[in-house]
């Protein structure tokens, strides 16, 4: 039996997400809002960051105290105003901000099961 493929779907939006600064800051519900909006009852939602100096993760999304100990450990990994760096053009935070999002992702893709996000039970995308 000969199958022509489907013709492909795909849907693009972008918002913006205000921060206060340094943390983790949940951007689930509105990536949920655009996956649902887009009509598309299977997939991949492919959420991308366009910023030099911030990333996504997906993580637990259920104890506050993950997003703590998870902003801990990249201060300690990578301290602000480690004189290793030159790069400190917008204070010294910069330098450690740039290499954070290196040893992050600035994309992540997120399955979509059902027009929804297929997310672990206590998962959540973070920027």
């Amino acid at each position: 039996m000969k199958t022509s493929p489907s013709p492909a779907s795909v849907a693009q939006h972008a918002f913006t997400v205000d921060t206060a600064g340094r943390g983790l800051v949940e951007i689930t519900e509105p990536v949920r809002r655009v996956a649902r909006a887009s009509g598309m009852q299977a997939g991949v939602a492919h959420v991308f960051a366009s910023h030099t100096s911030c990333s996504l993760l997906i993580t637990e999304n259920a104890d506050p105290d993950v997003r703590a100990d998870l902003e801990r450990y990249f201060g300690r990994l990578v301290p602000d105003g480690d004189p290793l760096y030159a790069h400190d053009a917008e204070g010294p935070d910069d330098m450690p901000a740039h290499v954070r999002a290196a040893l992050t992702a600035v994309s992540v893709a997120v399955p979509l099961t059902g027009a929804d996000l297929a997310l672990g039970t206590w998962q959540g995308i973070y920027l």
